[in-house]
């Protein structure tokens, strides 16, 4: 249906796809991350929140979601250092990172949930990042449930494997069903904050949540993977 809906305009895509490809080469971010070596954009995003933050630290041990093609991943990767362990996953591929535990496959599917869990093992996590964000459509209706939909079910997984006082950080985007994930949020965790970093793209709707100080399970809603 999408699809059908964008061939009808096949000159306004044109357009559009050439308005994208000149902002993205003339990004600044863009052409940064080409200079010192990081795979994309978002990189920027989580060193920004890092050094306002300090969110991450030597030895942590820290899951990252949606982490293709590796930006975030390479960030936490030097931060945590050789004492740390970090698992990674995503629905596309991504070129290994030294000492970078890589698990490709759609995490909406619970075989994916359980090759993570497995990977974790009994160690508990120190941080769990997230910067998955669905294929947009650009019709709000049909993209918020499926932005939402991604963000339960990290929390989800935050939930299982966080340790006390453990912190979650996640993409998100204002709309429909946001203000009751923050109050579920907030139930959970000590302090929640939000976070728009200065190489987000000004026009783009997302936002980053953070969130610190896990309750543990004493203090944790029952949250169900639907």
């Amino acid at each position: 249906m999408t699809t059908r809906l964008f061939l009808r305009c096949p000159v306004a895509r044109s357009k559009t796809s050439h308005n994208w490809l000149k902002e993205h080469f003339d990004d600044k971010y863009v052409k940064m991350a080409q200079k010192d070596g990081y795979r994309s954009r978002a990189s920027y995003k989580l060193l920004e929140i890092q050094e306002k933050d300090k969110l991450i630290r030597p030895g942590m041990t820290v899951i990252d979601l949606g982490a293709a093609p590796g930006g975030w991943s390479q960030v936490t990767s030097r931060l945590i250092g050789g004492q740390g362990r970090l698992i990674a996953s995503d629905i596309l591929e991504m070129d290994s990172i030294p000492d970078v535990t890589f698990i490709q496959g759609d995490f909406t599917e619970d075989k994916i949930l359980e090759q993570i869990l497995e990977a974790v093992g009994n160690t508990q996590v120190d941080l769990v990042i997230s910067d998955m964000a669905p294929n947009m459509s650009g019709l709000s209706a049909v993209d918020m449930p499926r932005a939402m939909f991604l963000c339960e079910l990290a929390l989800d997984l935050a939930g299982r494997v966080l340790r006390p006082g453990g912190d979650f950080l996640i993409k998100v985007f204002q709309g429909e069903g946001f203000d009751v994930y923050h109050k579920d949020i907030r139930k959970l965790f000590d302090k929640v904050q939000m976070r728009k970093p200065s190489s987000s793209r000004d026009r783009s709707r997302e936002q980053y949540l953070l969130a610190r100080g896990f309750r543990g399970i004493d203090g944790a809603a029952s949250i169900e993977r639907f």
